[in-house]
């Protein structure tokens, strides 16, 4: 040490001369793992699309109608297994009671039950929705209600509304 020296460092030496140290892989190593893992993301990937096929569309078990499922291809968009939407039609209904009319309001769900002469009821369009409540005063006849149905229940409901008298319950 000299006497301007006052860091306190000991003086420096020359390094020895080693070898270039290689580790076996490691670069490869690196890619081979990245290599591994996309393989094994698209192991599960492949593994849970077939899953989900194998339940099919609606949760049941079974992929009816899926293409390469060992069945026919389909030919619609929809799945096989769910049915196919029931065209909706507009149908005005008489009801018997006028004033349960009155409470009514578009949007709402309701029953609307046959009650025949004998005393027997029956649900014959559950659960429809109204679509428009006309600004009618109620008559003995009843008053009129806009429902929307599917087309098979707008056929059953003139059925009944020819045969019997109408009321609604609300959903």
């Amino acid at each position: 040490m000299g006497a301007g020296d006052r860091s306190g460092a000991p003086p420096t030496c020359p390094v020895p001369h080693f070898a270039p140290l290689r580790v076996r892989g490691g670069r490869h190593q690196l890619h081979r793992l990245l290599r591994h893992r996309r393989r094994a993301v698209a192991v599960g990937l492949a593994v849970t699309a077939a899953a989900l096929v194998a339940a099919g569309p609606d949760g049941s078990a079974g992929a009816r109608g899926h293409p390469g499922a060992g069945g026919p291809p389909t030919t619609t968009a929809r799945p096989a297994g769910r049915p196919r939407p029931a065209e909706m039609v507009t149908a005005p209904v008489r009801i018997a009671d006028g004033a349960a009319a009155r409470l009514l309001r578009p949007g709402d769900r309701v029953d609307v039950i046959a009650a025949d002469g004998g005393g027997s009821a029956r649900v014959v369009a559950p659960g429809v929705r109204v679509i428009r409540v006309p600004d009618v005063e109620p008559t003995e006849s009843g008053a009129l209600v806009v429902l929307s149905v599917p087309r098979a229940t707008a056929a059953r409901l003139a059925g009944a509304g020819a045969t019997s008298r109408l009321a609604v319950t609300l959903c």
